[in-house]
C-alpha cells in the first residue's frame, strides 16, 4: 500500500514546504521514483513479517494457531526468519509501480474534484485559497484505490499464496517462487486466474476514503496546533491515518484474503474451490469464528500499520532531501 503523501492543499496559514511525495516540479520526478524505491524497501523490512502473520491467521482456524505469538513462534521454529518474509518479492517489486500509480492518480483526482465539484472556477463563490475538504480527499482516495487495484490485485494474490505455503522444504511447496506461482496460475486459469480476487480488492480499497480523509484531518490539526515540521507531520499523520484505515477496513481484508487463498482447482491440483462469490467467503468466516472471525489477525496488522507507514515516509523524505536537484 502506498505511503501517504502530504495533503498538499492551501490553507489560511502559511503552508509548509510542499511534500516531496507529490513534487511540484516535473523535472524532479526522478527523485520521487528513486525515493519511492527506498520507501518500499523500508516498508517491506518493517511491515512484511507482520503481514505474513496476519495472512496466516486470517486464512487458518484457531486449531492451527491460537494467536499471533504462537504463529510467530511456530513459523520461526519450522521455517526460520526467512519464513516471515515469504511472498516478499511481489510486494517489493509491485510497490514501486503501485506507489507511482497511487500518488499520481490521487493528485489528479484531488485536482479534478476541487476544480469540478468542490470549488469550480466558474462558481461565483470560487476561492482559489480554499482547500479540498476532508471528504473530498476521501473521495479521491476511493478513486485512486480503484485505479491502483488493477496492479495490486495480482501482486497481493501471488503474495498471499506464497505466504500460506507452510512446508519448510522448497521441494514440498506447490510454488517455487513468485514467477513460478504467476506462470502456473496463468497457464491453468488465464488472466482471470491471475486477477482472482479483484472484486474483493476493489471493495477493500474503497476504504481508502477513511485513510486519506483522516490523513487530511490529522495534517491540518498538526499544522494548526503543533510546532511540528512538514516531515514530522507526514510521519505522525501517516502512521495514525494508516491505523484509522485498518480499523475500518479490516473485516473486508479478511474476506479478501480468504478469496485469494482459496484453491483454484483445475490443472493446479491445489484443491476444490470453496468460494465462488464474495458472500460465500464472508459467510464461511462467520461460520468458523463468529463476529470475532472478521478480526482474526488484527493485532499484528494494527501494530504494523504505524511503524511501516511512518518509516516508509521517513525513508522517502530523507532520500528526497539527500538527492541532488
Amino acid at each position: 500500500m502506498a505511503a501517504p503523501p502530504t495533503a498538499g492543499e492551501p490553507s489560511s496559514k502559511p503552508a509548509p514546504a510542499p511534500s516531496a511525495a507529490v513534487p511540484p516540479n516535473p523535472a524532479k520526478n526522478y527523485k520521487g521514483f528513486v525515493a519511492g524505491i527506498f520507501s518500499g524497501v523500508a516498508k517491506l523490512a518493517v511491515g512484511h513479517p507482520f503481514d505474513t502473520i496476519k495472512v496466516r491467521l486470517q486464512t487458518t482456524t484457531s486449531s492451527r494457531f491460537s494467536g499471533p505469538l504462537q504463529c510467530v513462534a511456530q513459523t520461526l521454529r519450522n521455517e526460520g526468519l526467512p519464513g516471515l518474509y515469504k511472498g516478499a518479492t511481489p510486494p517489493l517489486v509491485g510497490w514501486m509501480f503501485m506507489d507511482s500509480i497511487m500518488l499520481g492518480s490521487l493528485t489528479v483526482y484531488r485536482r479534478l474534484l476541487r476544480d469540478n465539484l468542490f470549488n469550480p472556477p466558474w462558481h461565483p463563490l470560487h476561492d482559489p485559497s480554499t482547500p479540498l475538504p476532508p471528504h473530498g480527499h476521501g473521495l479521491a482516495g476511493i478513486m485512486a484505490g480503484a485505479t491502483v487495484s488493477f496492479v495490486a490485485a495480482p501482486v497481493e494474490h501471488v503474495k498471499a499464496r506464497l505466504q500460506i505455503q507452510y512446508a519448510a522444504r522448497k521441494s514440498d511447496r506447490l510454488y517455487a517462487g513468485p514467477i513460478d506461482c504467476l506462470s502456473k496460475i496463468y497457464r491453468h486459469h488465464g488472466i482471470r486466474g491471475v486477477y482472482h480476487g479483484l472484486g474483493a480488492t476493489l471493495l477493500f480499497r474503497s476504504f481508502f476514503f477513511f485513510w486519506w480523509g483522516s490523513y487530511d484531518i490529522f495534517s491540518r490539526w498538526m499544522r494548526e496546533h503543533t510546532a511540528l515540521g512538514p516531515a514530522a507531520i507526514n510521519f505522525w499523520a501517516g502512521g495514525l491515518s494508516a491505523q484509522v484505515f485498518w480499523a475500518t477496513s479490516y473485516p473486508s481484508d479478511v474476506v479478501k484474503q480468504r478469496i485469494m487463498t482459496d484453491p483454484l482447482g483445475g490443472g493446479l491440483n491445489d484443491g476444490v474451490k470453496r468460494f465462488p462469490r464474495w458472500k460465500d467467503a464472508a459467510v464461511a468466516v462467520y461460520r468458523e469464528g463468529g463476529a470475532r472471525g472478521y478480526w482474526r489477525g488484527f493485532l499484528p496488522c494494527f501494530l504494523r500499520a504505524f511503524p511501516a507507514n511512518a518509516m516508509a515516509l521517513f525513508a522517502f523524505e530523507g532520500v528526497m532531501r539527500a538527492l541532488p536537484e
